[in-house]
Parts: structure tokens; sequence; C-alpha cells
């Protein structure tokens, strides 16, 4: 298999991002449809949001979302990382993380925090793989599809920025 190359993500990768958000929604995420790219760019931090290239595609993104709007909270950030499921298990999720982590310390973002089903254990430990610590379990924070999930917390408290 081809190595992927992180990089920051472009406008024309939306299209790439969208079909793996979609591959990614049964195993983690309380959304049950992909938003429309407007909707998506709103709620994310502009910066840093990366792809993970491979060949002349995409396998694999990582973006942050503001917890809140409060100023309080500028420095504490949610992250989300999805990988297409032909690249699974080759590392493009750690190297995803790794760089989302670096660019997040270097923009004075001093908290990332992580919601994972529980089942969702590949996530769990890429998450803590990268730093992060679970933090405890939300239980019944929502439903999907009519259904109470039950959410691991994680965070990852930057050594750098204080």
């Amino acid at each position: 298999m081809t190595a992927s190359v992180v990089d920051a993500m472009a406008p024309g990768d939306w299209p790439w991002v969208a079909a793996i958000y979609a591959e990614g929604l049964e195993a983690g995420t309380f959304e049950t449809e992909v938003p429309p790219w407007d909707a998506w760019d709103e709620g994310h931090l502009p910066s840093p949001r990366l792809v993970a290239r491979r060949g002349d595609g995409v396998c694999g993104w990582a973006a942050l979302s503001p917890i809140s709007r409060r100023a309080v909270y500028r420095g504490v950030a949610e992250d989300s990382v999805y990988v297409a499921t032909t690249a699974r298990g080759a590392g493009v999720g750690r190297a995803l993380l790794t760089e989302l982590v670096r660019l997040a310390d270097e923009a004075g973002i001093w908290t990332i925090q992580a919601g994972c089903f529980p089942e969702n254990t590949a996530s769990i430990g890429l998450h803590e793989s990268c730093g992060f610590r679970v933090v405890g379990t939300r239980e019944r924070i929502g439903r999907r599809e009519g259904v109470w999930r039950d959410v691991v917390l994680l965070e990852r408290r930057s050594p750098s920025v204080s």
C-alpha cells in the first residue's frame, strides 16, 4: 500500500472528505448524514484542517471544532478523525492525529477532547496512543436513531500551551 502524505485540506478536497465522512457515520458519531459543505465549514475551526493524500485521492481527514463560542473556552476544541475504509489499519489515523495535535499546540489550543462510542475501540486506542487520556464515560448523553448512547470522553492537555 502506498504511503499517505498529510497536508492542509483544500476546498477541492470536500467531495473526498464527504465520502469518507459518509463511510464513518456508522462507526462512531451521532450524525446520520453528511452535512453540506457550508454547515461543515461553519462548524469547524479554519485551521488546522488536514487530509491524508494517497495517489490522486484523499484517504482520511481530521479537523477541530470549537466546543463553545465563549471566549474562556477559545483554547478547547473537539477533534474529528476519519479514515477511508480502504486505508484503515495503515497508520493514516495516527499520522493525521499526530499532525493535528502538533498544529493545535502551535495554534494555542490547550485542550483537545474527543468523544467515542464505547465499541469504537480503534479510535479510543488511537487517541490514547497520541497522548489522550480517558476522562470517563458520559452515560446516555445523546440519542442516535432513538437509542440512548454512551460516549467515552477523552482529552489531551497541551504540555506547551499555558
